[in-house]
């Protein structure tokens, strides 16, 4: 997908998101999503439940556009999102996912992807809402301790939390929370879900 050549460059974002009459499939033999309607407003939060295989990580891709609806619009902030630039809309979105990539590198370098000019301030008080400022503090090398290749060297759940303080750091209009916690034991999921309840509370996601 390609951003046209005259897309829209909003000078500002909200987060606003709704799903009009939405329908999507990945084989035309077989619909994924039919006629979804739901309206997601401003600093409000919205949770999608359902089985294994029913839709819900594809009604998320659909919005930054990793893939395009087959009917009906998806709008963020009242404009189709096929009409926005690319790069603008997936800007104003953060993800946190199941499966969290880290890069081989230190926790500064990998922080800094989603925002290469932050100082270490800005850093540090990402991971103190991911409550992940504890262990970061706690180690010889802080903010320059090695993660490994792909997060090896860090549990699951200060692996979530590490990618949930990359994307407040991003600072995005929309924060996607994609079964962050679903592969973690119940004590990791704890620290994830103390780390994300503030967020939703004041952000749209």
């Amino acid at each position: 997908i390609q951003s046209k050549e005259h897309a829209l460059v909003p000078a500002q974002a909200e987060g606003k998101i709704a799903f009009k009459n939405v329908e999507f499939s990945y084989n035309p033999e077989r619909k994924i999503l039919n006629n979804i309607n739901f309206e997601l407003k401003s600093g409000s939060s919205i949770a999608i439940v359902g089985p294994s295989g029913s839709g819900k990580s594809t009604i998320i891709n659909l919005i930054p556009r990793l893939y395009d609806v087959c009917g009906g619009q998806v709008t963020f902030d009242g404009v189709d999102v096929r009409d926005l630039d690319l790069e603008f809309l997936r800007n104003q979105i953060g993800i946190v996912s199941q499966e969290t990539y880290l890069f081989n590198g230190t926790i500064r370098e990998n922080l800094l992807y989603a925002k290469p000019d932050a100082t270490d301030e800005e850093i540090m008080e990402a991971c103190k809402k991911a409550n992940i400022e504890d262990f970061i503090l706690n180690q010889e090398a802080g903010l320059d301790t090695m993660v490994g290749n792909r997060g090896v060297k860090l549990s699951g759940g200060e692996k979530q939390r590490l990618s949930i303080a990359r994307v407040l750091l991003k600072d995005p209009a929309l924060l996607i929370f994609d079964e962050a916690t679903a592969s973690l034991d119940s004590i990791s999921e704890k620290k994830i879900q103390d780390a994300i309840n503030p967020i939703i509370d004041s952000r749209t996601s």
